[in-house]
């Protein structure tokens, strides 16, 4: 969101893969939050939901596809000096730092939002995988069977 709002308030269009990202980010949100509120026919449901999950695995991979190019930039500059001032005064001690670390907002927003496109596509996959495994050992999915038997009982008489 971020990103949508700078590119708007600039009054340019946003990248595919600023868009990407934040479409899938923002629907796999809601679907998440659906299936936490509706528990018990997420259970009963459970091989649709791991289905709808894969698709959202495959959303993201192709979300970091497309900000692939980001993880080889740089984006922050480590610089040190050898100058180094330190000032004693009646109020205290100050001084300035030789070393000064400089961070590019953008690049560092678009590395994080690639690291949680990534992490995203674990926790589908983790998710997905114990929906299945959920709906392979529920208990009352086994066949009952019931057996009757009639006793049939003589009426002799004694």
């Amino acid at each position: 969101a971020y990103f949508v709002h700078q590119f708007q308030k600039q009054n340019l269009l946003t990248p595919n893969y600023v868009l990407v990202l934040f479409i899938v980010s923002v629907l796999a949100a809601a679907w998440a939050l659906l299936t936490v509120i509706r528990r018990k026919s997420t259970r009963d449901s459970a091989n649709f939901v791991s289905f709808i999950d894969l698709c959202f695995i495959g959303a993201f991979i192709a979300a970091v596809y497309e900000l692939r190019n980001i993880a080889q930039a740089s984006c922050t500059n480590f610089s040190a000096d050898n100058r180094f001032s330190l000032t004693i005064n009646n109020s205290g001690v100050s001084g300035s730092s030789p070393f000064q670390l400089n961070v590019n907002k953008h690049c560092a927003m678009l590395k994080a939002s690639f690291a949680f496109g990534i992490m995203n596509c674990i926790f589908f996959a983790i998710t997905a995988f114990l929906l299945l495994f959920m709906h392979r050992t529920r208990k009352d999915d086994r066949d009952v069977v019931v057996k009757e038997t009639y006793r049939r009982r003589s009426h002799d008489s004694r």
